[in-house]
């Protein structure tokens, strides 16, 4: 095992020689040039000529960072996967999916994500990994933070232990996506406490 030695502060640090040097600025411009590329004319469509001239960097930019469009947007659904969603705490079963129903929401109205989702979830149907990337992305990671609400909704006595996190987030989660990436029409108002009620009811029947 090599053990690396310390670095005397009143030295610089420099790269070793032949290093490739990438600037996170010039990386994170990439990577919002993709959604916006996604968003204006889809995966189909979409190249890393168009993706260079909306981020303001030559095509060698983008392919020291990745090979291909493919495994740039894979890259970019793997790290919205890693951020996760926020777990509610609210203290009810109510709360929880009230709350849960407003991120998801608040995410799937997004200008950009309205356009990018739709448009990848045609493609994952041709794509087999862009088909894994969103499991993990969207469901998995919406999983998790179900099978966290109906744990503490069982701890608090308001779910029979039988309950499971899947159905559950069939409940919650799937007439938002129906609504809003499917038919694409608008929230009426008290649309989100209405759903949550509802599904409160659904879950403890």
């Amino acid at each position: 095992m090599l053990l690396c030695m310390p670095t005397d502060p009143g030295t610089p640090r420099r790269a070793p020689a032949g290093a490739a040097v990438l600037r996170e600025d010039v990386t994170e411009a990439i990577r919002a040039a993709v959604f916006e590329e996604l968003a204006a004319v889809g995966f189909a469509r979409m190249s890393i000529e168009g993706i260079a001239r909306r981020a303001g960097v030559g095509k060698t930019a983008v392919y020291r960072r990745w090979k291909s469009k493919l495994s740039l947007v894979l890259d970019l659904l793997s790290a919205f996967a890693a951020q996760g969603l926020p777990t509610p705490a609210t203290g009810s079963l109510y709360g929880d999916v009230r709350a849960l129903l407003e991120v998801v929401s608040h995410a799937l109205r997004h200008p950009v994500a309205s356009r990018v989702i739709p448009d990848l979830l045609v493609e994952a149907a041709r794509q087999p990994e862009i088909s894994d990337a969103i499991k993990s992305a969207l469901l998995d990671t919406q999983r998790g933070v179900a099978t966290l609400v109906v744990r503490d909704a069982i701890a608090r006595g308001e779910l029979p232990e039988s309950t499971s996190p899947d159905r559950a987030l069939d409940v919650i989660v799937g007439p938002l996506y129906w609504r809003l990436v499917v038919v694409r029409g608008d929230l009426p108002k008290g649309y989100l406490d209405e759903l949550a009620r509802s599904a409160v009811a659904a879950l403890k029947a």
